[in-house]
């Protein structure tokens, strides 16, 4: 059997005093399932997202990605998986502004120690699949939201990461600009890429997720999967 991209594992995380931000949560992601997280603000969304990321860790259970345990990584160790493994999308796209949308898509490269030339020929194959190739020159600053947002997806696969994390991705955009960022990522899926999109969008999740998982008061409430398919039916 294929092995998990993300296996959590009873997994709690407290700050301060406070109630646990997430309690004894556990979840198993497969190659190639697109899975929405849904709940409301403080229901322990980002702190979710954050966990598989490697950007914190548990107090207690364990975080596996791509076969590796994040939570016993190390900050550098940690920065090095996320970077190599997992393609990450904002809100607000954090693209360096003093940069051309090619040196903002080739930097994970070049951190990964990709020659330059493969780089850039990486980086303009990107750009002209998500439509954006007319832009590689032009600064984020004069792109509008959802191009900014496509640019950021092409950095986040430019590594060709086994995970896509997508945090609020349409947030910050107009109706328009985020059905295309919505079609854009169902493409992905489509194309066998493993997503997990952070949202308080329902629309955005049916859209281009097949597994729709709640959350509410830092504990998992709800898994819901697609029914199975039989074999010859047409999906």
């Amino acid at each position: 059997m294929t092995l998990p991209v993300i296996e959590l594992r009873e997994v709690s995380r407290r700050y301060d005093d406070g109630p646990p931000a997430l309690h004894e949560a556990s979840l198993t992601v497969r190659p190639g399932e697109a899975v929405a997280v849904l709940g409301p603000s403080g229901s322990g969304k980002s702190t979710l997202l954050n966990l598989i990321a490697g950007l914190d860790r548990p107090d207690t259970g364990t975080v596996t990605v791509d076969g590796v345990r994040v939570d016993a990584l190390g900050e550098a160790a940690a920065a090095l998986h996320r970077r190599s493994r997992i393609g990450m999308v904002f809100q607000f796209f954090n693209l360096l502004d003093d940069l051309t949308v090619t040196d903002n898509v080739v930097l994970p490269a070049r951190l990964a120690g990709m020659a330059r030339g493969a780089a850039d020929r990486r980086a303009a194959e990107l750009l002209e699949n998500l439509g954006v190739d007319r832009h590689a020159r032009a600064y984020p600053g004069r792109l509008s939201g959802g191009e900014r947002q496509r640019v950021a997806v092409a950095r986040a696969l430019m590594n060709r990461p086994a995970l896509l994390l997508a945090d609020e991705p349409t947030g910050a955009l107009d109706t328009a600009a985020g059905q295309d960022v919505s079609r854009l990522l169902a493409g992905l899926h489509a194309e066998g890429q493993t997503i997990v999109v952070v949202t308080h969008d329902l629309a955005l999740a049916r859209s281009c997720t097949n597994r729709t998982i709640r959350i509410a008061d830092g504990r998992i409430t709800e898994d819901v999967r697609p029914p199975a398919v039989t074999p010859g039916a047409v999906r």
